[in-house]
């Protein structure tokens, strides 16, 4: 996330010197991307058995505890800037050597909330870039302008992927910390209601290279994006409008065990802060600083929608005409043997938001389909393995 400064000691400026690209266009062309140092190290998580918590309705506790992890690194490092991607059931993150011990501690920290609050097994694990390249892969970044206040990592090379079947299978595991071990989640809010489709679908799409043609799968994927940008079909499941606060809010819960509002005086008050954010939405106040207009601009220009990890993964509001013909396109490049692909349909999407301050332009948020989403389009992808 583009907040503030970046550390300056030995190789933890890397990131931060990065040039920053905002044509998403762009994002398959190789020379945007910089191999990350050899000395960093890489953190993964995801939620184990995530297919069963989505069809017992749990999707919004499975992107909670995954954006959890972001969150709670962005507050241990305060204003440092650092590679991240969030991935739906998880997220992963890079930072360099000196920040490899915190991150074990906060990874920790987070699968203990997880564990204790969600009741859900969120698996945990951080390896070195050196022992990634060492496996025959490669880990490169590149940085997204989304608006002129946030940027959001892309990573190629294979590292990033090979990392997270790596630790599905039990390697570079970092155990859950003891019984009550809380990481700081201040600004995690899940408080906004599902977004409802406007052109008929949310679309979650993942697509990665079956092939070492790789100018056969750049070709595909500007394809894809010449598709989903020319044209109003689609557009990114983030209204002009906020999304709906319902009263009390639907995700009041989960905020609720994110800030550790267990007692009663603490519940009351964070309703009464709700409240008053949705007096201030709704009646269009200007409160200090603070300007809803302002801030329901950045929303959205700020919103996490598409990303690259090895892949594309897009989360899109589309007519189902346009994701019939996106279907149709991959399964053509798949037959081809240039692409995989999943695809999961449904009728909306949600939100899970990070903001550091209210007064501030980079706050971020995070957007999924709403039924299944990015997980769901990963077991289609999975199931052609």
């Amino acid at each position: 996330m583009a907040i503030a400064t970046t550390v300056r000691t030995g190789s933890a400026n890397f990131y931060g010197a990065l040039p920053i690209f905002d044509r998403f266009a762009r994002l398959t062309d190789p020379s945007i991307y910089m191999p990350l140092p050899d000395d960093w190290v890489i953190g993964l998580s995801d939620i184990v058995r995530s297919t069963q918590a989505i069809a017992a309705g749990r999707y919004k506790m499975v992107n909670t505890a995954a954006a959890a992890v972001i969150v709670a690194m962005a507050n241990a490092l305060k204003d440092n800037d650092f590679p991240f991607v969030f991935g739906g059931d998880g997220a992963s993150f890079a930072l360099p050597p000196e920040q490899g011990g915190l991150a074990r501690e906060i990874l920790s920290k987070v699968a203990a909330w997880v564990r204790d609050d969600f009741d859900l097994d969120l698996r945990v694990a951080l390896v070195s870039v050196a022992e990634l390249r060492s496996q025959g892969v490669d880990i490169r970044v590149a940085r997204f302008g989304a608006s002129p206040d946030v940027s959001y990592a892309m990573f190629t090379g294979g590292g990033l992927a090979f990392a997270e079947q790596q630790m599905k299978a039990g390697a570079f595991a970092v155990p859950p910390g003891p019984q009550g071990a809380r990481p700081d989640l201040t600004g995690l809010s899940c408080r906004f209601d599902q977004i409802k489709a406007e052109r008929g679908v949310i679309l979650s799409i993942i697509v990665v290279p079956a092939t070492d043609d790789m100018a056969a799968f750049e070709k595909t994927i500007e394809g894809v994006l010449g598709m989903v940008e020319n044209g109003s079909e689609a557009a990114r499941p983030s209204p002009s409008r906020l999304p709906a606060l319902r009263w009390p809010p639907v995700g009041f819960e989960l905020e609720a065990k994110a800030l550790g509002a267990s007692s009663f005086p603490r519940r009351t008050l964070l309703l009464l802060r709700i409240l008053a954010s949705s007096a201030i939405f709704k009646l269009g106040m200007r409160v200090g600083k603070f300007d809803p207009a302002r801030y329901r601009r950045q929303l959205v220009d700020n919103t996490d929608f598409r990303k690259f990890d090895d892949g594309l993964r897009m989360t899109l509001d589309c007519t189902p005409q346009l994701a019939d013909r996106l279907e149709g396109f991959l399964t053509t490049a798949e037959r081809q043997g240039i692409v995989r692909f999943g695809l999961h349909r449904q009728d909306a999407a949600l939100m899970t938001c990070f903001v550091p301050s209210a007064t501030r332009s980079d706050h971020i948020h995070f957007v999924d389909g709403a039924m299944g989403g990015y997980a769901s389009a990963a077991q289609a992808l999975k199931a052609k393995f």
